[in-house]
C-alpha cells in the first residue's frame, strides 16, 4: 500500500474524513496523510519492389537523416472514423504520418473497436485484424498540416476527395489492418495490475471498458494523396526504444480533442522527460509530457543533440488513474515494436510487406545522444517499506537514507529496495529518528545495515532558484515494479522564514508513493529538497501531482553532518521545536495581521 502525504484545501474549509490519522485539533487548513495505494525504410515504389531474399544484399537502406523539431508538426495528423448512415457518433485521435510519399498513417486502435462487426476479438487468440472486421460502412478522414512552400508540387496518387483549409487538409483514408503490439499488451499486464485499480479513461461504462482491452492494438492507414513530395519526406526518422533510458529529453505531438476545433489545437507540442520504462525493449514508455484526451496516436520524438528528433513511440493514453489518483504521466508504446508486429503479421505475398521490410533490427541503433546522462548523476533514491505503507528514501551519507515520517510509519525497522540497472539489492535498516506528528517537517533518519553498492551521494544546494529547472525522482506511479520514476519540472517557489528557505514548491508531477524522494537540480544533480506531499481538494477528491511541497536539505543538512561526527541522533530534535510561524506555513495559512 502506498504512503502518500497530501496538502489538502477547499477554500477554508478542510474535509478530513479519509485521514489516517485523527487529528487531535480542528484547523482550517492541514496535512492530511491518506491511505492510497501510494530509420525505418519505405520503399518509394510502393507496388514494385521485391522483397530481398535472405543472406543476399539488400535494396533498401537505412534512412538516418534527422528531423527538426519544426517538422514534427507536420508528420502528425487527425484521424476521424465514423460509419455512413449510423447513429453512432465519429470518433477522433490523433496519428503519425510514417511516410508521406506513400501516404501511410498509424494511430492508436481505439477508435475502430467501436466499428467491429466480426465477432469479439476481446477474447481471439489474434495478432492483427483485417479490414473485412470491421463495417463496411466505415469512413475514415485524416487531417493534417500543410506546408505551404510545398503544397504547389502536391500530386495524387489514385482519384479521392481532398480539400484544403487554410494552414490544413483533408483526404479520405483506407484502413490496411490493425496489429496488436503484443510486448507492449503483455508489458502493461504485468505492470498496471487490476488490484491498483488502474483506470485510463473518464468514465467507466462498458464501451470504454471494451477501449481498456484495445490499448495495444494501432490502426494501418493510407491515404490516397502525397502527404509531402519534398527530397527530405521519406521514412520518418525514428529509433529503437531498448536503449532510451530515463530522464531522456522528449517531445510530444498531438492534437487535444481530436478533430475539434483543428485550426487551434491540430499539431500541438508538449516537452518532458522518460520518467519510466518497462516490457521487453522498453515496450512501455512513461513520460511526463502532459497531453490531453484527443492526442492518443500522436508521437513521442526524443530529443537529440541541438534539436534534431527522432520518433521513438505512440501515445497510448494521455492520463491515468491509480486508486482514483490522477499520475500525470502519458502512457505510449514503443513505436519500434508497432513496426516488429506489422512486419511479423505481413506475408511475403502482401504489397505492404515491401513498404515496412528492412535489412533487420540489429542494425537500428540510438545515437549516443540521445541516451547519454552527460555524466549528471542523481542521488541514489530507494524503496522504503514499512509494512502497511511505502514510498521513498533518499542515500544522504555511508549506510545513512533521509525519507518520511509518515513513510517509516512510527516502525523501528523497514525493508528498502535499491534498483540499479538491471540489478535489485535488498537490504534493512533501523529508524534511527523520525520526527513528531506536531512537527511541521515530515522527515525520518534511517540506518543501513549492510552497505549499497554504487549508491550515488549528491552535493546539498545551497540556494534556491525559482524558475530553475528541477527533476524530482521517487517510487510513486509504478511504485517497486520499475525502479524509481522521474519527473520535469521547475523549482516554482521557495519559501523562507527569517531568511532560511522552510519549504520549496515544485512543478513536478508526484504521486502517491513519491514521499521521501529527491527534488534535484536537473542539470547539477545536486539535492534540494525531500518530497513530503502533493495536493488534494477534500472536497472534490481530486489530486493535483503539479503542486507539491519540499523539505529544503538546509533544514536538516548541518543537523546531518553533527550527527556524522557525534553519533547522536538527538541532534535532530530540533526539527520538533520549530516555530509557530514554519508550522503556519506548512498548514497553508497566511501569516496573522497585526492590525
Amino acid at each position: 500500500m502506498h504512503s502518500g502525504q497530501y496538502l489538502v484545501f477547499r477554500g477554508i474549509q478542510l474535509e478530513s474524513s479519509r485521514a489516517l490519522r485523527a487529528n487531535t485539533d480542528r484547523r482550517p487548513i492541514t496535512f492530511t496523510s491518506v491511505n492510497l495505494e501510494s530509420p525505418m525504410i519505405l520503399n518509394e515504389n510502393f507496388w514494385a519492389a521485391k522483397v530481398p531474399e535472405e543472406n543476399n544484399a539488400s535494396p533498401f537502406t537505412f534512412d538516418f537523416q534527422s528531423m527538426e523539431l519544426k517538422d514534427v508538426e507536420r508528420r502528425c495528423c487527425v484521424v476521424k472514423v465514423s460509419e455512413a448512415s449510423s447513429a453512432k457518433k465519429p470518433v477522433s485521435c490523433s496519428g503519425v504520418v510514417v511516410h508521406p510519399r506513400t501516404g501511410i498513417i498509424i494511430c492508436t486502435g481505439l477508435p475502430f473497436s467501436r466499428f467491429i462487426i466480426d465477432g469479439d476479438p476481446l477474447y481471439w487468440d489474434h495478432d492483427f485484424l483485417p479490414p473485412r472486421s470491421f463495417s463496411a460502412k466505415l469512413q475514415i478522414c485524416v487531417t493534417f498540416p500543410t506546408d505551404t512552400k510545398q503544397s504547389a508540387r502536391r500530386a495524387t496518387i489514385t482519384p479521392t476527395r481532398s480539400k484544403t483549409a487554410a494552414g490544413q487538409r483533408e483526404a479520405a483514408a483506407e484502413l490496411l489492418m490493425l496489429v496488436n503490439c503484443v510486448e507492449f499488451k503483455h508489458a502493461f499486464q504485468a505492470v498496471f495490475q487490476e488490484a491498483d485499480q488502474w483506470r485510463f479513461h473518464c468514465d467507466e461504462d462498458e464501451e470504454l471498458l471494451r477501449d481498456f482491452h484495445f490499448l495495444s492494438w494501432f490502426a494501418v492507414l493510407r491515404v490516397g494523396v502525397v502527404l509531402d513530395s519534398s527530397q527530405d519526406s521519406g521514412t520518418i526518422p525514428w529509433q529503437s526504444s531498448a536503449p532510451l533510458q530515463k530522464g531522456c529529453p522528449v517531445v510530444a505531438c498531438g492534437s487535444p480533442f481530436g478533430s475539434l476545433c483543428l485550426d487551434l489545437f491540430i499539431s500541438t507540442l508538449s516537452r518532458g522527460i522518460i520518467s519510466n520504462l518497462a516490457g521487453e525493449d522498453n515496450a512501455v514508455i512513461l513520460t511526463d509530457a502532459r497531453c490531453l484526451p484527443g492526442t492518443e496516436g500522436g508521437g513521442l520524438f526524443v530529443v537529440k543533440g541541438a534539436g534534431s528528433v527522432h520518433l521513438i513511440g505512440l501515445i497510448v493514453s494521455p492520463f491515468g488513474w491509480k486508486a482514483n489518483e490522477w499520475i500525470g504521466l502519458t502512457l505510449v508504446c514503443s513505436a519500434q515494436l508497432v513496426f516488429r508486429n506489422l512486419i511479423s503479421c505481413l506475408s511475403v505475398q502482401d504489397p505492404l510487406r515491401n513498404v515496412w521490410l528492412h535489412p533487420g533490427e540489429s542494425d537500428i541503433q540510438m545515437s549516443t545522444a540521445a541516451h547519454e546522462s552527460k555524466a549528471v548523476k542523481y542521488p541514489t533514491v530507494c524503496f522504503v517499506d514499512s509494512g502497511q505503507f511505502w514510498g521513498s528514501g533518499v542515500v544522504v551519507g555511508s549506510r545513512l537514507v533521509v525519507s518520511c515520517r509518515h513513510v517509516v510509519n512510527r516502525k523501528s525497522k523497514v525493508r528498502l529496495k535499491f534498483h540499479h540497472r538491471d540489478r535489485v539489492h535488498d537490504s534493512v535498516g533501523d529508524v534511527l529518528f523520525s520526527t513528531k506528528a506536531s512537527s511541521p517537517y515530515d522527515l525520518a533518519l534511517v540506518q543501513l545495515r549492510d552497505a549499497v553498492p554504487e549508491a550515488v551521494v549528491s552535493r546539498m544546494c545551497q540556494s534556491f532558484i525559482p524558475g530553475e529547472s528541477v527533476v524530482v525522482v521517487g517510487y510513486g506511479g509504478l511504485g517497486r515494479s520499475c525502479g524509481p520514476s522521474l519527473t520535469c519540472g521547475v523549482l516554482s517557489k521557495a519559501i523562507s522564514w527569517n531568511c532560511q528557505p522552510v519549504m520549496l514548491q515544485t512543478t513536478c508531477a508526484v504521486q502517491a508513493g513519491t514521499s521521501g524522494g529527491a527534488v534535484v537540480q536537473r542539470c547539477s544533480g545536486e539535492l534540494l529538497g525531500i518530497v513530503s506531499s502533493n495536493t488534494r481538494d477534500m472536497a472534490t477528491k481530486v489530486t493535483y501531482p503539479h503542486l507539491n511541497f519540499s523539505v529544503p536539505v538546509t533544514v536538516f543538512q548541518r543537523l546531518l553532518q553533527h550527527f556524522e561526527q557525534t553519533k547522536d541522533v538527538n541532534v535532530f530534535r530540533e526539527l520538533d521545536s520549530t516555530e509557530k510561524e514554519i508550522r503556519r506555513v506548512w498548514r497553508l495559512q497566511g501569516a496573522q495581521s497585526k492590525l
